[in-house]
């Protein structure tokens, strides 16, 4: 069911009541629209002199709880779990009977007769955009968390983890913003390497202090024992670089962090090195963002997700499965690569009759888009129709990884404009 129609007379005895009328919920329901209209004006003219009918709404859901109201300022309202418009509190939609809440403020000698659609959309997996590195005021930033929801929204992200450094205080009372997941996050902050801890509010059991390799892995150890995904940070910086011995603490590399230039390439050429050894690890991307006016831009880049739902859980969970691509802003170049049923991160079985699917995005004059794996380039394309690439591409056999890149040489310099995680082969 996607749409559910009501047609509604009000008599004029209802004229200053209020009353429900039911519509039905259905099952695994993600967001549900409620839009009514009806003959507000008398004659052509809309001034609100001539505003002769008057019709509010407002919502119940399955357990006869109080949702919102808008009177009759707006004349098309929705909620969700995830998402909600103002005034609506943002809850599951539970399926069973829930309720119109009329207002019949003024109706006409003759009764009036009102048409509500209500529109359904179904929970279901589908590519969620969002930055996954971002500082506020809490430490070294110039905004509050806050301020940085509303320049996320605004840019039109899904998601965004605000990953201050060795303090989580904020994660205790993240905001709840409709349509954007904050994702709680702790950049742990070590003079030999910075990681993300995601998903837990407060991933160190004592303090985040380590001054030593085991002291460090026994920190580590200790988050990912309360849920944490670890994420080691822009680990070719000038700055502060990745120095600690091991390799086997963390669960993704960052190999994009900020602007694209040569410490992100070199990081995605240790991440190449890693797969070439047997190991399969997922990448993302996140700004570092700090403030406004600035190099450094939220937003840019960007980790693009296949989750099942907008939930912190799903996101994480699709991030830890690979399921994901980094690109360079929300209009950025978009990948997508899939072997029989197996997407970015999965493993599948090799057949040697079988073809990857290949296809991207947005791709603009300049840009080249190849086909890696262990073996090296196996397909590059430089030349797009529309800006579009769709191929199917036999690859060879002992191919144990494949990963789309596409690319662009800036004064004699190749820089990446996306990436995608892998399919691995058995």
């Amino acid at each position: 069911m996607n749409k559910h129609n009501i047609l509604h007379h009000i008599p004029k005895t209802k004229e200053g009541t209020y009353y429900t009328i039911d519509f039905p919920m259905p099952h695994g329901m993600e967001i549900v629209t409620v839009a009514y209209s009806y003959k507000r004006f008398r004659g052509k003219s809309l001034r609100l002199s001539k505003m002769v009918n008057i019709v509010d709404i407002g919502l119940i859901d399955a357990d006869n709880r109080f949702i919102g109201w808008s009177g009759s300022a707006k004349s098309s309202v929705f909620t969700g779990q995830y998402t909600t418009i103002q005034g609506y509190a943002m809850v599951p939609l539970k399926p069973g009977v829930w309720k119109i809440i009329v207002g019949a403020y003024k109706i006409p000698d003759e009764g009036l007769d009102v048409s509500y659609e209500i529109s359904y959309k179904k929970s279901e997996a589908r590519w969620f955009i969002g930055d996954l590195h971002m500082h506020s005021n809490a430490s070294d930033g110039k905004h509050d968390i806050f301020t940085l929801t509303q320049m996320a929204s605004k840019k039109k992200l899904d998601f965004i983890a605000v990953s201050n450094h060795n303090n989580y205080s904020e994660n205790m009372h993240l905001p709840v913003i409709p349509g954007l997941t904050l994702i709680p996050a702790v950049e742990w902050t070590h003079y030999l390497g910075h990681m993300n801890f995601f998903g837990v509010k407060a991933p160190f059991i004592n303090s985040f202090i380590a001054n030593n390799e085991e002291e460090m892995r026994n920190l580590v150890s200790d988050a990912k024992s309360l849920g944490a995904k670890i994420s080691v940070n822009h680990p070719k910086c000038n700055i502060c670089p990745y120095l600690w011995k091991s390799d086997d603490v963390f669960d993704i590399i960052e190999v994009w962090n900020g602007p694209m230039r040569k410490v992100n390439m070199d990081a995605i050429k240790w991440w190449h090195e890693m797969l070439l050894s047997g190991k399969k690890i997922p990448i993302i991307g996140g700004s570092d963002f700090h403030k406004k006016h600035h190099i450094v831009r939220m937003a840019n880049p960007v980790t693009s997700v296949y989750a099942d739902s907008p939930s912190k859980e799903d996101i994480l969970n699709a991030i830890s499965n690979g399921h994901s691509y980094i690109t360079s802003s929300v209009k950025g170049v978009s990948l997508k690569l899939s072997y029989n049923e197996a997407m970015m991160g999965d493993t599948a079985k090799y057949q040697s009759e079988q073809k990857i699917s290949v296809s991207a995005d947005n791709l603009k004059a300049g840009i080249s888009v190849r086909l890696v794996s262990n073996h090296g380039t196996i397909s590059e394309w430089k030349h797009f129709k529309k800006g579009k690439l769709k191929a199917e591409i036999q690859i060879p056999e002992k191919c144990s990884f494949v990963y789309l890149i596409a690319q662009r040489n800036v004064l004699g310099q190749v820089f990446c404009c996306a990436i995608s995680n892998p399919i691995y082969f058995e």
